[in-house]
């Protein structure tokens, strides 16, 4: 049994498989980023707190709190502990108290000085992947695809050309040295962990590329004509190999209102979803073949999770 998670600016919102709203969690308090494992539901709330509940979800309690001047951007109950991405591109590993401890060898890290984003102001870590052997990525926007295979004592830049403007990395559990990654140019992908990128983008209508989420053997793109989220769909295609894209149409709108952003795309199994910033959730239960609305939520979405 699926429920949607889904990230507001006004609580966590639990829908059952039907669609039907639950419960909300942290009302009152915006959910920026959610992420589910073994230990329960992680929430990343206005910025500046990390809260963490049990599968059931009953019972929240605050793990994390960013320090002064500081917004909490993604998170990553990673292989080696609790990992969250900052502003001014920084990440922070909380302390068993929950302080915030920097990692100085993410921002020791040669070439940082060349990331930028495109309006002037200092970069993000915008979203963080693990892969099957541990491996942990963090995209940096705009400053490409960051690795450590250490347990973060170490940090090395990825091949991926910085100006790729990476916007989401995931990895794919059955392909270990497979990183995917969404961005302005389409979906990047790396056969060897960050070695080689190559950047697809063959059966796009444009390749304004916000998020991506794997779904069994099928990868799952959103992508636009660009930021303000115009002619916005959803597309799919093998993880493997390089075909084209094809156009998610059955059940869907032509267009969306806006992107389906980072952290908008959640899957598990056969199952996949995507969450409309205006609060449209669609779902399909056959790896994007067929969609379905599931719900509208009331307010402006930052997040969606699946928990099972």
């Amino acid at each position: 049994m699926v429920m949607q998670l889904v990230g507001t600016h006004d609580g966590l919102v639990e829908l059952g498989p039907d669609g039907t709203a639950l419960v909300t969690h942290l009302e009152g308090r915006g959910i920026d980023a959610i992420a589910v494992d073994t230990t329960g539901c992680w929430a990343l709330v206005d910025g500046a707190e990390v809260w963490h509940a049990a599968s059931d979800r009953t019972d929240w309690q605050q793990r994390a709190q960013a320090p002064a001047d500081t917004r909490l951007t993604c998170l990553l109950p990673g292989p080696h502990g609790l990992l969250v991405g900052t502003s001014g591109a920084h990440l922070l590993r909380p302390d068993e108290h929950g302080r915030p401890r920097p990692i100085d060898a993410f921002d020791d890290l040669a070439g940082r000085a060349e990331w930028y984003t495109p309006w002037g102001g200092p970069p993000d870590t915008r979203s963080l992947a693990a892969g099957a052997d541990g491996t942990v990525y963090a995209g940096v926007h705009v400053g490409g695809i960051v690795s450590s295979g250490d347990g973060y004592r170490s940090w090395h830049q990825t091949s991926l050309d910085i100006h790729a403007d990476v916007h989401q990395v995931v990895t794919v559990a059955d392909h270990p040295d497979l990183v995917l990654s969404a961005c302005a140019e389409g979906l990047a992908v790396s056969d060897d962990q960050g070695g080689h990128w190559r950047i697809d983008d063959h059966g796009l209508h444009a390749t304004y590329a916000r998020a991506v989420a794997v779904v069994g053997d099928t990868v799952v793109l959103s992508a636009s004509t660009g930021p303000d989220g115009r002619q916005s769909a959803l597309y799919r295609r093998p993880v493997t190999g390089d075909g084209p894209f094809e156009r998610c149409r059955n059940g869907l709108p032509e267009w969306f209102d806006d992107n389906i952003d980072t952290g908008c795309l959640a899957a598990h199994q056969d199952t996949v979803a995507a969450a409309e910033p205006g609060g449209g959730i669609w779902r399909s239960d056959d790896r994007g073949v067929t969609w379905s609305r599931l719900a509208t939520v009331a307010g402006s979405v930052h997040s969606l999770a699946l928990a099972f």
